[in-house]
């Protein structure tokens, strides 16, 4: 029982590394634009995490984790900011190669629109409440800097990629809330859950893509530009 969290991790990122070395894709070959994005962005959510633990946001069930931490914080859960990211990165990749079919720029302006709204809206609404605020604030901010400051040309294709993402988000965040393996206090999100994963854990999640898919996207050109 100890090892569930672990196994998790490893079937997480199980197929990713295996079908990394397909040669339609090659994804292996794109694995040196990943790993700096999710350096930076892993120690910012990882700084949240531990905040978040101290502040009883949530807690580890001991039953299901091997017992090593840093900073109160599980080595499994450290993982989970490597394994989540990297799969994710795949599924994108994978989609921008097999499916030529995109969302219009138009669309996705209104969805980024949109996300921006009801991000503000709901921190505004629940600023007392630690997951909820923090999860909506982060995720205006980068919506925000990605949509006006920098104009990205990807999130067309990024929120089909997270769409489809939603499928082992629903299997592995399912599995940890149900077991549990991670314990959630109500009193810290607005208490909306889909079966037993928070509301917010969506939304969380997207931020988390979003850092590691902007990363991704800006050392891959940065390369195409010094060949």
């Amino acid at each position: 029982m100890k090892y569930t969290y672990l196994i998790i991790n490893v079937l997480t990122i199980f197929f990713p590394v295996v079908l990394s070395f397909d040669k339609r894709v090659a994804f292996a070959k794109s694995w040196r634009f990943i790993w700096p994005g999710m350096a930076l962005t892993g120690l910012l959510f990882l700084f949240w995490d531990v905040l978040f633990t101290v502040h009883g946001v949530w807690s580890f069930n001991n039953k299901y984790i091997i017992g090593l931490k840093f900073m109160g914080l599980p080595l499994e859960e450290i993982l989970f900011f490597l394994t989540v990211p990297f799969a994710c990165i795949f599924i994108y990749a994978c989609l921008n190669y097999y499916i030529k079919w995109q969302l219009s720029n138009t669309i996705a302006r209104v969805i980024s629109n949109l996300l921006i709204g009801i991000s503000i809206t709901l921190l505004i609404l629940n600023y007392t409440k630690l997951y909820t605020a923090v999860t909506f604030g982060l995720l205006a901010v980068l919506m925000i800097l990605l949509l006006y400051y920098f104009r990205v040309d990807w999130l067309n294709r990024f929120y089909i990629a997270y769409v489809v993402s939603l499928i082992p988000f629903y299997i592995v965040n399912g599995l940890l809330t149900s077991i549990p393996v991670v314990l959630y206090n109500d009193a810290q999100n607005m208490g909306i859950r889909a079966g037993t994963i928070p509301f917010e854990d969506h939304f969380y999640s997207m931020a988390l893509l979003l850092m590691n898919v902007g990363f991704f996207e800006y050392f891959k050109n940065r390369k195409k530009l010094t060949v």
